[in-house]
């Protein structure tokens, strides 16, 4: 499996409304909920109207398009990180896996990852 860090800082920002968000920008992840509004971005562009921000993460992709029908590749990818206390969060897109590390583990996890995966 390979994993292809992303040379970005992110921020993952809480907000009230779209309005402001620039789609045509690479790596803009939406989430709406009947709560929330989430939406993790390069952290040079978080929008104004950011009402919360999480700011300090770097991310990875699992390269390559991982079929619906396959069982486990997160479940494991997160276990190696969770053995040794690095906590994530993954954003799944249609075609790929993100997986985001706070930026002080990022390199122990993707080191962990690339030599024991």
């Amino acid at each position: 499996m390979v994993f292809t860090s992303l040379e970005i800082d992110f921020s993952v920002c809480k907000i009230n409304d779209t309005r402001g968000v620039d789609f045509t920008r690479d790596f803009v992840f939406l989430s709406k909920t009947d709560e929330e509004i989430s939406l993790v971005c390069p952290s040079d562009y978080v929008p104004p109207s950011a009402i919360a921000v999480e700011a300090g993460w770097k991310a990875f992709r699992i390269e390559g398009i991982l079929d619906f029908g396959l069982v486990g590749i997160v479940a494991d990818i997160t276990g190696v990180l969770a053995n040794a206390g690095i906590s994530v969060f993954v954003i799944s897109t249609y075609n790929t896996d993100y997986v985001f590390i706070k930026s002080h583990d990022f390199d122990k996890g993707l080191a962990l990852l690339r030599n024991g995966y």
